[in-house]
Order: structure tokens, then C-alpha cells, then sequence
């Protein structure tokens, strides 16, 4: 009986111990939580290009935090109760609400590091605030004119030209609509998509009501609906998109942006291409917006995160995106690449770059959302007259 009772001491001490000596392993790579909206096609772009930084740099863990829905007031929280990501993919109509309530860390220290002489310049600044900048470009995101070749070739239309103007825009609109069968161009009421109309009439600035109403521009639009009727009514769009109208053969031109190319590279049973927005008063001008990196001013990882901003920002990388054809390349040698101009649809992709030149970056303040939703407020009448 002693020698059991002596054998279980025996083993209780050893047991005891290890316990006393055994050293958990401590986990030596740095966290660095970065948070993203995208489509399942982004996110399977971005992953890999994640997973590549891991292992250049294996003393560095993501921890992506994929937000597809609600994305900014997700941020917003998350910045409120001081949770927020090391780095926020931003664009630069939410950056200054940001980079005025000081969340955001400068980047302008650290031009020279990241290389931003590759950026389109505009991109730059357009993600910049009171002269700092705040994010890294991915992309630049403008808008041109889709057109569906084969309904202007059923009407025995010249297809849009490079230099084309507002007369000859609303000549072939016209003789594109076929009600109810066909439409010639698409009309939204959300302001980003008609802000070309104005801005290419002579406005500038932020597009509060009270100075856009008397606006040519703005008249010229609404009256695409209500004098010209080229553009489909609220009532004829009911609960499609633009995009679902153009994919349907119904509408023979479309204004928007390089997001809707792969849609239409897929989806698309007709031939189409794209022509810059025609030119009015001031020009054919468009606005530019950017989205990019951003780092937490609170972050304490800031040189890991600046580290993954280098790495995802980089040409190989960009290329990556480029090649998806859903984004316009913010870095000049990935748009001028093959990987953009890939000899894919569309055939004028170029277009998506020559209008960067004569491209306006949105005007924008920690308001700038509130303004657009009284816009589309006090236009409501204005459109649907």
C-alpha cells in the first residue's frame, strides 16, 4: 500500500512538474486586421495576393475582414468603439469624414516609400485632404459611353467617334429609341451618374442644388427624358438597372463605369464598345474617384501595415487587379500593360485612360454624402416632370 501511495506522489510530482516548466510557444508574428468591401470575383482576386505578402513575409499574419454589405457604417462603429482595422480600404468620397475626425494617418510622410510618382497623379489627389494625403491608390473609376454596335447597326447608325459633341449625341439617342422596344441612352437619378452633364457644362465645385438648378447641364439632362424622350421614363426602367436594360438590346447607350466590364464580357450577346462622354460647353469632362489603402491612426502596427500598403500597391499586384478587367489601374505602367489593354472588350479600352487627362476629381467634404441625397431629393421633380 506505501509503495502505491509512494508511486502516486511519484507521478504527481513529475506531472506537477512539467506543468511548472512547460512554456506555452509564444507566437512571434505580428496581426495586422485589414478590412475590405468587394464581389466574390474581388475578394478571389485579393486573397492570393494576401497570401503571397504572408509568406514574403512570414512574421506578418492577415486577418482580413471581408465587410460586402453596409460597408462604411460597419467602419464607422468600429472606429467609434477605437476597434478599427490596421488598414481600411477607403474611397475618396467617405475619406474626409475620416481624415477630419483624425483617424486616419497621414501618408505623406511616406510618398517616397510607396513610390506615388507611379500613381496617376489625380489619384493622389484625390485621396488627398487639406494637402495630405490619407490612402493609396488601387484604382481611378471615371465614365464613358457604352454602345451596343449591333443596334446602331441595325438602324444604320455611325457608331460614336473620339471628339464627338452633344448634337451628335442626341442625334443617334434619337434614332436609337424605338418605344417601347428600344431606348437611346440610359438616365439614372443617382447624381454620380449624370454629374458628366453638368460638370461638361461649366460646373464646378459641390453639386449642392441651390447652385446646380439653373445649371444647363442639369436642364440638358432631365430634358433627355422630358423633351427629347431618348431615355427611358421611371416608369419604363420599373425595377431594372441601366445595365440589365443594355444587356436585354434595349438601350443603345449606356453611361457608366469600368466596374460593368467583366459583366459584359460575360453576360453580353452582342457587340459593343465604349466612346468618351460627348462634349458640351466646357469640354468632354468626366469626374475621377479613387479608392485605396488607408491606416488607422490608432494602429500598433503601423510599420506592418504600411508593409502590406507597399506590397499590395505594387505593380505586380496592381496588375493582378488589372487583369480582372473590373478596375482602371491607378498605377500608369499596370494601365498601360497588357493586363488592362488586353485586346479583350472593349476594343477601345484606351478610352478608360485618354479621359483621366480631361477628367475632374470630384469635389467632395465631410457632407458630400448628405449633398448628394438632397440632390436626388430636389431633382425627383425635376426628372420624372
Amino acid at each position: 500500500m506505501k509503495k502505491i501511495i509512494f508511486i502516486i506522489c511519484l507521478i504527481t510530482i513529475i506531472i506537477t512538474g512539467l506543468f511548472i516548466f512547460y512554456k506555452k510557444p509564444v507566437d512571434s508574428k505580428t496581426t495586422v486586421q485589414f478590412a475590405s468591401w468587394g464581389s466574390e470575383s474581388e475578394i478571389k482576386i485579393l486573397k492570393p495576393i494576401l497570401t503571397d505578402f504572408e509568406k514574403k513575409n512570414p512574421d506578418i499574419r492577415i486577418d482580413f475582414i471581408h465587410i460586402p454589405q453596409n460597408y462604411f457604417q460597419k467602419i464607422h462603429l468600429l472606429f467609434a468603439s477605437n476597434t478599427a482595422p490596421d488598414v481600411i480600404f477607403i474611397n475618396n468620397q467617405y475619406l474626409p469624414i475620416y481624415a477630419q475626425a483624425g483617424v486616419l494617418e497621414d501618408l505623406t510622410p511616406y510618398k517616397k516609400i510607396l513610390k506615388t510618382e507611379k500613381f496617376f497623379p489625380k489619384s493622389i489627389q484625390s485621396l488627398s485632404w487639406n494637402n495630405k494625403l490619407y490612402a493609396i491608390p488601387r484604382d481611378i473609376s471615371n465614365l464613358v459611353i457604352f454602345y451596343n454596335k449591333n443596334l446602331f447597326d441595325k438602324y444604320n447608325i455611325e457608331y460614336p467617334k473620339s471628339g464627338w459633341d452633344f448634337k451628335d449625341f442626341l442625334s443617334k439617342a434619337n434614332k436609337l429609341t424605338q418605344r417601347p422596344q428600344t431606348f437611346g441612352i440610359s438616365f439614372e437619378e443617382e447624381p454620380l451618374l449624370y454629374l458628366p452633364y453638368l460638370i461638361s457644362e461649366g460646373f464646378e465645385g459641390i453639386p449642392y442644388y441651390n447652385n446646380v438648378k439653373n445649371n444647363s447641364g442639369l436642364k440638358k439632362y432631365a430634358q433627355l427624358r422630358t423633351k427629347y424622350h431618348v431615355a427611358p421614363t421611371k416608369e419604363e426602367i420599373a425595377s431594372m438597372t441601366s445595365a440589365q436594360l443594355f444587356l436585354q438590346g434595349r438601350l443603345g447607350m449606356l453611361l457608366s463605369g469600368r466596374w460593368l466590364v467583366p459583366k459584359f464580357r460575360q453576360e453580353a450577346d452582342f457587340d459593343w464598345d465604349v466612346v468618351e462622354f460627348p462634349k458640351m460647353s466646357a469640354g468632354s469632362i468626366v469626374p475621377l474617384d479613387s479608392s485605396g489603402w488607408a491606416i488607422s491612426k490608432d494602429s500598433k502596427h503601423k510599420a506592418q501595415a504600411l508593409k502590406l500598403i507597399e506590397f499590395i500597391s505594387s505593380q505586380e499586384s496592381s496588375q493582378k487587379f488589372a487583369k480582372s478587367g473590373l478596375i482602371v489601374p491607378a498605377v500608369i505602367n499596370s494601365a498601360n500593360s497588357q493586363y488592362f489593354l488586353d485586346n479583350n472588350k472593349p476594343k477601345n479600352a484606351k478610352i478608360f485612360l485618354s479621359v483621366i487627362q480631361t477628367s475632374q476629381p470630384t469635389s467632395v467634404n465631410v457632407d458630400y454624402r448628405k449633398v448628394l441625397d438632397d440632390l436626388k431629393k430636389n431633382t425627383e421633380s425635376l426628372f420624372n416632370n
